[in-house]
């Protein structure tokens, strides 16, 4: 038995193509590059005097300048840290008028000489600038030759890379976090304290070790603002400028301990900060297969006790919807109302509308008895399932689950305990200990679905719940939420393209077009009757809208179809016609059928049992036709085949819009 081999990984900088050398006239100038930054580096280290290195850096001025630059570089680091992190999430997060302006008053002190700031600080918090006054005589704080001063001059020159690298890492990263965790109840605060900055910790520490560096080696604007004070305002920096005009030696020591210090840092940060590849291998993540985890027990299994309404609370909605969605919705305690309609029509905005979300529109919304229009989205007691499950990827799947009982003040041991149940409930509850990266797409969605049915919503909105999971998993899935949604006492808003999913949990089904409501009837109904084409095309059949002229309809899409019942000159109608209804043939059909159109077979696919074929004609809509292999076997099917296809007109249903 012949052993696989499995390749060597790729090197970090990954394979180089054939031919992929660099041209002469470019790789010249780079070396030279290279060579103009390294030259002076090694420079310091050839001009070293290593016999003496311990003696130069352990002198007590140097020592005392080494204490007074980390004291002001940390000082500095948890000023940025406290003014830059709120003014980067401003700035990534919100849309206000000047924001331009105030991100290139952020980019200025990069680009601004150290001491051109160094002169701006002074006019601005010195004894005769426009602040200093006020607070020298309030206070009685005096920035300038003073420690405080050091540090406010290493903050103004620093804090720019703070600022730089944490807007970018929340400009990346998805919003869907923070929106869901406000769903589930938590308070803004809450959310960018347990969501926001433990999921842009990289890119914090990165900015934060860049920041304590550049404070570091600040000069220009210290020496300016602070002045150059022995022990009080002299740092490293500032004293190898002094030693340089009296012991070169040791000034090329102190340099060569900052330089040390810098290149520490870079090579910490290994690129995150500039956005470079690290270089190391993705964490590989164990595969897991929702086949293999235990079915959701039978209905009639204890469910956690804070996981339904207590009895008596009953929560009917109430919602009128404008701005791009203009439609009234009224919904009983316990209603599930599937949403559909075709992409763009809609659906995510009306469920962000009714969660707060968007500004594209606006839901006056009453659960109950309660307005909760005014509110915002972590105290309307809307729990939000959007498409990709938004689970926290710093959290395992059970403190997810607990994280909306846990906003809502529920102690963290119980918390914890009906978090499980939930889990249990669901299918996934040996996977409580594993975070998302180590779930796949179905048991991520299954954990979803229990963090937001934990949290007792009086209003529950699910984006595809189910689009992520296998047949199998999907019908458990199905009957566990089929379950709950029979005894929750708020109402439930499902958008899913599944008919299977809109006949079986809902009752009723809304189809959305343009923002607008088509029809808003029961599953039978809307099964039976779709006033949409896209909702009829969903169900199987061919749809095709047109306007009554004669016998028949004028197609919208170019055509005319006969009809066994005349309709009233000028309505406007929607031709419904199954698959099945639809004969094909190799040559034009003679008899009864009354429409008749020559066409191309474009495409074959399997249907259970049946094959339906695709046909495309200049004369008539596209056409799907149902039939069996053997049928398509003897009329020697295939793309591209010229046939005949006909459509009897006692076969057409036709639902007036």
């Amino acid at each position: 038995m012949r052993r696989l081999r499995i390749p060597a990984p790729a090197p970090a900088g990954g394979p180089r193509a054939p031919g992929s050398r660099a041209p002469l006239a470019l790789a010249v100038p780079a070396l030279i590059a290279v060579a103009f930054l390294l030259l002076p580096l090694v420079g310091i280290l050839a001009r070293t005097t290593w016999s003496e290195l311990g003696t130069h850096l352990s002198s007590p001025g140097v020592l005392e300048a080494l204490r007074l630059s980390l004291l002001v570089s940390f000082c500095a680091l948890g000023l940025a840290l406290l003014l830059g992190v709120p003014l980067a999430w401003l700035l990534a997060r919100v849309n206000f008028p000047g924001k331009a302006l105030v991100r290139s008053l952020v980019l200025l002190p990069m680009v601004l000489p150290p001491t051109v700031g160094g002169v701006a600080l002074l006019l601005g918090f010195g004894r005769r600038g426009l602040l200093g006054p006020w607070l020298e005589g309030t206070f009685g704080i005096v920035l300038p030759f003073h420690t405080s001063g050091a540090v406010v001059a290493a903050t103004f020159v620093a804090m720019p890379f703070l600022v730089i690298s944490l807007e970018g890492t929340l400009a990346g990263l998805r919003t869907s976090y923070e929106e869901t965790a406000a769903s589930l109840g938590a308070s803004p605060v809450r959310v960018f304290c347990t969501v926001t900055l433990p999921l842009v910790a990289p890119g914090l520490a990165a900015g934060a070790a860049l920041t304590w560096a550049r404070a570091l080696g600040e000069f220009g604007a210290t020496i300016t603002f602070a002045g150059n004070l022995p022990g009080t305002t002299q740092t490293l920096p500032l004293e190898v400028y002094l030693l340089l005009q009296d012991a070169p030696e040791a000034a090329t020591s102190v340099s060569l301990l900052l330089l040390v210090i810098a290149m520490a840092v870079l090579i910490c940060l290994r690129g995150r900060w500039t956005g470079a590849t690290t270089g190391r291998p993705a964490r590989t993540v164990r595969p897991a297969d929702d086949t293999v985890l235990p079915a959701p027990p039978a209905t009639g299994t204890a469910e956690p006790d804070t996981a339904l309404p207590a009895p008596g609370e009953r929560w009917p909605l109430h919602a009128e919807v404008t701005g791009f969605n203009q439609l009234t919705l009224d919904a009983d305690p316990g209603s599930t109302i599937a949403v559909v309609g075709p992409n763009g029509a809609g659906k995510t905005t009306l469920l962000r509308a009714l969660l707060g979300l968007t500004p594209r529109a606006r839901a006056a919304l009453r659960l109950g008895d309660t307005d909760v229009s005014a509110l915002p989205p972590h105290r309307r007691g809307v729990a939000w399932v959007p498409q990709d499950g938004a689970l926290f990827p710093h959290l395992t799947a059970l403190t997810n689950t607990a994280y909306g009982l846990r906003a809502h003040g529920t102690p963290r041991a119980e918390a914890r305990r009906t978090a499980q149940q939930w889990l249990d409930r669901l299918g996934v509850g040996p996977l409580a200990h594993r975070k998302p990266a180590q779930l796949s797409g179905g048991q991520a969605q299954r954990v979803a679905l229990a963090r937001a049915l934990a949290a007792r919503p009086r209003l529950l909105l699910l984006d595809e719940p189910l689009a992520a999971l296998d047949q199998t998993t999907r019908a458990h899935v199905r009957h566990t939420l089929r379950a709950h949604l029979a005894a929750f006492g708020g109402v439930c808003l499902l958008v899913t393209h599944d008919p299977v999913e809109a006949v079986s949990l809902a009752d009723r089904v809304l189809v959305l077009d343009d923002g607008r409501a088509l029809q808003d009837a029961p599953p039978a109904e809307v099964t039976r009757h779709p006033r949409s084409p896209w909702v009829a095309r969903m169900l199987g059949r061919n749809a095709w809208p047109g306007t009554a002229a004669g016998d028949g309809l004028a197609l919208t899409e170019g055509g005319r179809l006969v009809l066994a019942d005349r309709l009233p000159e000028g309505v406007r109608a929607l031709a419904i016609i199954a698959p099945e209804a639809v004969s094909v043939h190799l040559d034009k059909p003679a008899g009864s059928p009354r429409n008749v159109w020559p066409g191309t077979v474009r495409e074959i696919t399997s249907a259970g049992s049946r094959l339906r074929v695709l046909v495309t004609s200049d004369r008539a809509p596209d056409l799907v036709a149902e039939i069996t292999p053997s049928a398509a076997l003897e009329l020697g099917l295939a793309d591209g085949v010229s046939v005949w296809t006909s459509v009897k007109a006692t076969e057409v249903s036709v639902v007036t819009l």
